[in-house]
C-alpha cells in the first residue's frame, strides 16, 4: 500500500478498515501491511485517491 503526497490524514480509512490496520496520527498514517487482505475499503473510500495497492 503506497500512501501518496496527497494524503490529508483524513481518518476515512481508517475508520472503514475491519481489521483496524490503520492508524492516523498528526500527519503520519501508520498501516499494517502484513495483515491486510485487501479488501480495498481504504483505497475505495480516500477522497484524494492517496491509496493504492501494490
Amino acid at each position: 500500500m503506497i500512501v501518496s503526497e496527497w494524503c490529508m490524514f483524513c481518518g476515512e480509512c481508517a475508520g472503514l478498515c475491519p481489521r483496524n490496520l490503520i492508524e492516523v496520527r498528526e500527519l503520519s498514517l501508520n498501516f499494517n501491511e502484513e495483515n491486510c487482505k485487501e479488501c480495498n475499503l481504504c483505497v475505495n473510500s480516500c477522497p484524494v485517491n492517496a491509496l493504492k495497492h501494490e
